[in-house]
């Protein structure tokens, strides 16, 4: 693993521990983990490889990334203070999302250092016809697992503001109500 590996795996963990403590909901905390796996994917897709059963291994990655980013997102508590909405990572959505980056970052760690062989068997094994496959299907995992989780926050984010609206109109409506008695 490169230095640049490091720092962008390290990188996309430290996004879910800033939300370990309670935050505004805002612009940031969707566009910084979109920013990273945008470089992420930039970086280190080239292709997507066909042949064999490498869309197999790809779809099977991509699908574990969109059900750990799902409930990542699921598991993030997200409520309405004053005017603002706060989020907050839960141990569940901390520990799927580390549960995603981390066996990512294992699967690389073991490959550099003893594992290539077996990935090499496994491969051939089950006609998965080059490494350029394994990449692809570990990045879009990662790319899938942000944006699901991303996605999920956001939908869930606009639910608990739509609520907040509907409990605040029946009191709006009662002031105007005394108000009009007043008048």
């Amino acid at each position: 693993m490169t230095t640049t590996d490091w720092l962008t795996d390290i990188a996309l963990v430290l996004v879910v521990f800033r939300q370990l403590r309670e935050g505004k909901l805002d612009l940031k905390t969707f566009l910084i983990p979109l920013a990273i796996v945008a470089f992420v994917a930039q970086s280190y897709l080239t292709s997507i490889p066909t042949a064999g059963n490498d869309l197999v291994l790809v779809g099977a990655l991509v699908a574990a990334g969109a059900v750990l980013g799902v409930a990542g997102g699921i598991y993030t508590r997200i409520r309405v203070s004053g005017e603002h909405l706060l989020i907050k990572a839960g141990f569940v959505s901390a520990a799927l999302w580390v549960l995603g980056m981390g066996a990512r970052m294992g699967f690389q760690v073991w490959v550099d250092h003893g594992g290539a062989s077996t990935v090499a068997r496994f491969s051939a094994t089950h006609d998965i016809t080059t490494a350029d496959a394994w990449v692809a299907a570990f990045v879009l995992m990662a790319v899938t697992e942000v944006v699901t989780r991303v996605a999920t926050i956001f939908i869930r984010s606009r639910m608990v503001a739509a609520r907040r609206r509907q409990v605040a109109a029946p009191e709006t409506y009662a002031a105007v109500r005394t108000l009009d008695r007043t008048v």
